[in-house]
């Protein structure tokens, strides 16, 4: 039963997490770029708490289930990050394109709208190193 509560709160307090980086990012994205879409807007509003469930609930995972290598947390949840900022790039590039241009300038070396997928990796880092350091990994199936 422990095990349980501490996942409903480790996944509670990752959607809380993210809605703090998804907050910031909606009223900080007007600031940077010049009359952003209210989609794009809303969109980084739910995005970050997805983000930070999803880092909550692979946080019982210490070992791989099938290959079984050792998940450390700084691995774990620079990857989920990453992941869903590139899955966030593919399916919004020309939002992100134009973001990136508005606020670098269409010069800059670092306009790629895939720099999301490090800042993604970035924040699903310190969201599982916070929560690891919180609520502790694994879980009682999951230890050998």
């Amino acid at each position: 039963m422990a095990t349980q509560k501490s996942l409903v709160y480790r996944v509670g307090t990752g959607k809380a997490l993210g809605l703090v980086v998804g907050v910031m990012g909606f009223y900080l994205l007007p600031a940077l770029v010049d009359e952003p879409s209210l989609l794009v807007r809303i969109g980084v509003l739910l995005w970050y708490p997805t983000l930070g469930a999803v880092v909550g609930v692979f946080g019982i995972f210490s070992n791989h289930p099938v290959l079984n290598l050792s998940l450390p947390w700084w691995f774990r949840g620079f990857i989920i990050g990453a992941w869903f900022n590139f899955v966030l790039t593919l399916f919004a590039y020309e939002q992100i394109s134009t973001i990136s241009i508005a606020m670098l300038g269409e010069y800059s070396a670092y306009i790629s709208p895939f720099w999301m997928v490090l800042e993604g990796g970035i924040i699903g880092l310190i969201m599982d190193y916070l929560l690891t350091r919180w609520f502790g990994e694994g879980c009682a199936d999951n230890a050998n």
